[in-house]
């Protein structure tokens, strides 16, 4: 297709060039150049092909005048640009001093000073260098503000200063003009400055322009709940930003925990466990199933059983396995307590498994297999190794290995477990 296109070209030029000619032939047309009594005559066609020549020649003196100074500024503007890579390279590589020495010689080409010298200033504040940082972020704030604002603030709450942070991004924030890492800095720093309202008011903006994944979004939007609720100072105060949270926000399951939690340590024990059970209803979470157990509250024995009726559906859960292991340490149900226990340390060993079990041989008067087994949730806490009780101390009939579970679709079809 491409040589058909060519192939046409080339005769629609030919035809023009032969209509040209004939209609140049015709008439050539007359130049006369007089100037101080020199005079030149010529034809239109050879005045114009004059004006050519001269202006390609004119052009060549002025590429050979000035070849000598471009040649210098290719030179410069191709170091600054392997200067720029290499300390970059060096940043990744944690070559901190290498990166902020090669960063600042690649800042001396205008087009790449702000990106550079925005370099230098996180390899100097990863080297420690926080008061160069800072002086680097005031050169790069003449050329890049927006982003050496943003790692400025980075850099004060890296350096334990998160309200000064929180001050320098507060002005671009109440008026929407933040961007994505500066609503991320602003929330992160008002988390560690104790400011829980800004910090939230961060997660909307963040969450809209995307620039978090999934995961690491929910991470910090969890952070920041758990963080505003157990700030909360009284029950009335508790309740009404309970209230006020979008209804996404109120069934994290982090955020349920934390309100469960707060609720019930000051005695609203009722509405802990409404939130609780009401969020086990809709979605199954190990981390809700342990507050279920973990929570006070004069009703015990109801809860055991509602929570033994979930080993049905969840016969190799972990975490319903140890919370089932507390609440019957909690009615002094040894045997059964043991059992639980047991078999959530087969399926997935934990350090509150182990420190659940010294509870249970602690309350059985048996001394030394409750000093081992606290040692164990110790080492398991530290990452370190565990010492197996005695067999005569473990349960002989209990069966520890994952009970199959048939699995089906929406419609009805078996499938394969994960």
């Amino acid at each position: 297709m491409k040589l058909w296109r060519w192939i046409l070209l080339l005769v629609i030029a030919a035809a023009l060039a032969a209509f040209g000619w004939h209609w140049v032939a015709e008439d050539p047309g007359y130049v006369l150049v007089q100037l101080r009594g020199w005079q030149a005559e010529t034809t239109v066609v050879a005045a114009a092909v004059i004006l050519l020549l001269a202006w390609a020649l004119i052009s060549a003196v002025w590429f050979a005048v000035r070849w000598p100074f471009g040649a210098l500024t290719r030179r410069h503007r191709k170091l600054s640009r392997k200067k720029m890579s290499e300390g970059l390279l060096a940043l990744m590589e944690g070559r901190h001093g290498e990166a902020e020495r090669d960063l600042h010689r690649a800042s001396r080409l205008d087009v790449l000073r702000g990106p550079a010298l925005l370099a230098a200033a996180e390899a100097a504040s990863r080297r420690g260098e926080n008061s160069r940082a800072l002086a680097t972020l005031d050169e790069a704030a003449q050329v890049a503000p927006r982003a050496a604002r943003v790692l400025r603030a980075r850099v004060l709450r890296r350096e334990g200063r998160p309200g000064e942070a929180v001050n320098l991004l507060a002005a671009d924030a109440d008026a929407g003009n933040l961007t994505p890492g500066g609503w991320r800095e602003l929330a992160l720093a008002s988390l560690a400055a104790g400011d829980t309202r800004r910090a939230r008011q961060a997660l909307e903006p963040l969450q809209k322009s995307g620039a978090l994944g999934a995961r690491s979004f929910a991470a910090l939007e969890a952070q920041v709940l758990n963080a505003s609720l157990r700030n909360a100072p009284d029950a009335a105060a508790l309740n009404t930003l309970w209230s006020q949270l979008p209804k996404a926000q109120r069934r994290v399951p982090a955020a349920i925990d934390a309100y469960a939690r707060k609720a019930a340590s000051f005695g609203m024990m009722l509405p802990a466990m409404d939130e609780v059970e009401s969020a086990l209803r809709r979605e199954w979470s190990p981390l809700l199933i342990e507050t279920y157990g973990s929570l006070g509250g004069e009703d015990i024995e109801a809860r055991l059983r509602r929570a033994e009726s979930w080993l049905d559906a969840h016969p190799n859960d972990a975490a319903l396995l140890l919370t089932l292991g507390r609440m019957c340490v909690r009615q002094q149900l040894w045997g059964k307590a043991t059992q639980y226990l047991e078999r959530s340390l087969a399926l997935s060993p934990s350090s509150g498994a182990w420190e659940a079990l010294g509870d249970v041989h602690a309350g059985q008067g048996d001394a030394a297999l409750a000093q081992r087994c606290y040692r164990n949730a110790l080492a398991l806490a530290r990452g370190e190794a565990i010492e197996p009780l005695p067999q005569g101390a473990r349960s002989t009939r209990l069966d520890t290995r994952p009970i199959a579970v048939e699995e089906r679709s929406e419609h009805g079809v078996p499938r394969l477990p994960e």
